[in-house]
């Protein structure tokens, strides 16, 4: 493990493998660098492999306000480490967050985003209205357990008799352990798991290409939004990965994630 700064001065753990151009792994709910594990070890014989611990999750830090502005001000850091810009993957939540740094100015040269999990029809019920602020109130309280099954059920889509069978598995303590930072991830989401179309122009000022993945096999609405958001502009495309859900094999994931970053560096 290694550290750096973010801008406020909070402490932001990463690890880093391989060498070649530099690419940053950004994760989604629950994730602590060591989720990408498997696919910064495929990634690393072309690639310089950063992982982290976003805020709040991990051995990195944190700070008694949230904004989405430091959670970019974090990526940025990290890009500064490896050189002062880089290319990026974005996994679920953590793929909006990469979109969103990358439109607020951060300096990612080549953008890979798989299932940000949007909500843009009526395909499946929308978060409810005070989703975010119900997460805050749980977690205010130190119910985390209660936090984890209300994200499971609001905004996942499992039931709550699955999601009470749930708390008996191995892996519940550390989804506990990173359920603080829950809101963070609905604060990054914003409107976009409304069920109204996505709004794009928020990200209109992302220039650079960016691939968006989905399964076919998951579940519908998030290969719904990806078709959205890669029609939403002419740099932006698609890849479908038959048979995968939102946990995609990092076998299957590595070769595509090579040629579209390798596309860039070798232009």
């Amino acid at each position: 493990m290694e550290k750096v700064f973010s801008a406020d001065g909070t402490v932001i753990a990463y690890a880093q493998q391989g060498a070649g151009p530099a690419v940053v792994l950004v994760g989604g709910a629950f994730m602590t660098r060591g989720a990408f594990a498997g696919l910064a070890g495929l990634l690393a014989d072309r690639f310089t492999v950063i992982t982290y611990d976003r805020r709040g999750r991990g051995d990195s830090g944190d700070a008694p306000a949230y904004d989405v502005q430091r959670e970019v001000e974090d990526l940025d850091a990290l890009i500064k480490h490896a050189g002062g810009e880089a290319m990026v993957f974005g996994m679920s939540s953590g793929a909006v967050l990469a979109l969103e740094a990358t439109a607020r100015g951060s300096a990612v040269t080549r953008l890979a985003l798989y299932e940000p999990p949007f909500i843009t029809d009526a395909g499946r019920p929308p978060l409810p209205a005070d989703y975010v602020a119900h997460l805050d109130e749980l977690i205010a309280r130190g119910a985390y357990g209660d936090a984890v099954a209300y994200f499971m059920t609001a905004a996942v889509g499992m039931p709550p008799e699955a999601v009470s069978g749930m708390r008996q598995a191995p892996f519940w303590a550390a989804m506990e352990a990173t359920a603080r930072t829950l809101p963070y991830d609905g604060r990054v989401m914003g409107d976009t798991m409304s069920g109204r179309p996505l709004p794009v122009d928020r990200w209109r000022s992302v220039t650079i290409p960016v691939l968006v993945g989905s399964g076919d096999a998951g579940a519908p609405h998030m290969l719904t939004g990806a078709r959205e958001l890669a029609a939403s502009a002419g740099n932006f495309s698609l890849r479908v990965f038959p048979g995968q859900q939102h946990d995609i094999d990092p076998q299957l994931l590595a070769p595509v994630l090579t040629d579209f970053f390798t596309a860039e560096t070798q232009a």
